[in-house]
């Protein structure tokens, strides 16, 4: 199984599968609080499809959804793993230098914010669907491989 490292900018490679560890974490007890996108409505029919589709368990973490509650969030292990769909394109995007990664047919670029766990974006989809992980995952992409399914189901490519 591979995963594949590159600059964004760089066409799409066969498909990878990613299979790592998931790392052992446990609930915090604490729900997340998350801003709440607002996107055109035929993005967001998009992601009210995929909040049909989303697993009850992700990396081993169960379903914890974040406050405010909207079919444009969700969550697993209390803020541990945060999705929101339908946020806008972010300015990273435009350099060339952002890195790639691509977990089970989904494209996503890798943001590392200062102070916290990863954040990726999905590209070439019709819509752009952000996870956030916490510092446990910042060498773990085993939440993008189990998110890839319904993203594909219900996200259509861009291109």
């Amino acid at each position: 199984m591979t995963s594949s490292h590159r600059p964004f900018g760089l066409p799409a490679a066969t498909a990878g599968v990613l299979l790592l560890a998931a790392v052992g974490c446990s609930s915090s007890g604490a729900a997340a609080s998350v801003e709440v996108p607002s996107p055109p409505a035929a993005e967001a029919a998009f992601c009210q499809a995929l909040a049909k589709e989303l697993p009850d368990t992700v990396a081993g973490l169960e379903r914890s959804d974040p406050e405010p509650g909207s079919e444009l969030t969700a969550g697993w292990g209390d803020g541990a793993i945060v999705l929101r769909c339908g946020v806008p394109r972010p300015e990273k995007m435009s350099d060339p230098t952002a890195q790639g990664i691509e977990a089970n047919e989904v494209n996503w670029m890798l943001e590392r914010p200062e102070g916290s766990g990863p954040r990726f974006t999905s590209v070439y989809r019709k819509t752009y669907i952000e996870v956030t992980l916490d510092e446990r995952y910042a060498h773990d992409v085993t939440p993008l491989a189990d998110l890839a399914a319904p993203v594909r189901k219900t996200v259509p490519p861009s291109l």
